[in-house]
């Protein structure tokens, strides 16, 4: 019983640094792919940590089970797959708000971070999801293809229609707020 109790205190504690290592970066992304809804955000974050759990545990107790080759990677994967599966459900009664409240804000690009997270927003999510990928990421495409389970010539034809959509979105408002 005390091999068994330490094995599972070990992967643990593995679990709990891919957390602390990641959960920053993890947030990040969830507010590109929720389009700056820091709460949904985070729901979006903590719903893939327990999903990510299972799946550690999992892994760690089935046998011949290989472990996690990339848990990083695996974690953003999870994460996607979540915010699509919730964007499919639609079982929320909560509506976003069309006005962001104003705020003081020390950062000289703030603005265009809101009007690039509004214009996000109105896109599908779909879509919003390979640019966050490909574009935020940095992913390959063959990576973005994996996570979407998309075939990789999908992912550039979605990735070039959705840069499309978001600069017929952003017009001319983008050079200006750039060029501040």
């Amino acid at each position: 019983m005390g091999r068994v109790s330490a094995a599972r205190e070990s992967r643990d504690g593995e679990f709990l640094e891919l957390v602390s290592a990641r959960a920053g970066q993890l947030y990040r992304s969830a507010c590109l792919l929720t389009s700056g809804d820091t709460h949904l955000a985070e729901d979006l974050v903590q719903d893939t940590l327990a999903r990510m759990y299972v799946i550690w545990r999992r892994s760690a107790w089935t046998p011949g089970k290989a472990r996690i080759e990339n848990p990083g990677a695996y974690t953003h994967t999870v994460l996607v797959r979540t915010f699509l599966a919730r964007r499919r459900l639609r079982s929320s009664g909560e509506y976003p708000t069309g006005d962001v409240p104003e705020r003081e804000t020390r950062e000289a690009d703030a603005t265009l971070r809101l009007t690039l997270l509004e214009a996000l927003g109105r896109m599908a999510a779909g879509d919003r999801a390979v640019l966050v990928l490909r574009y935020w990421e940095d992913r390959s495409v063959e990576e973005t293809a994996e996570v979407l389970r998309l075939s990789p010539g999908t992912v550039r034809t979605r990735s070039s229609r959705a840069l499309a959509r978001l600069r017929k979105l952003l017009g001319d408002s983008l050079g200006e707020l750039a060029a501040r």
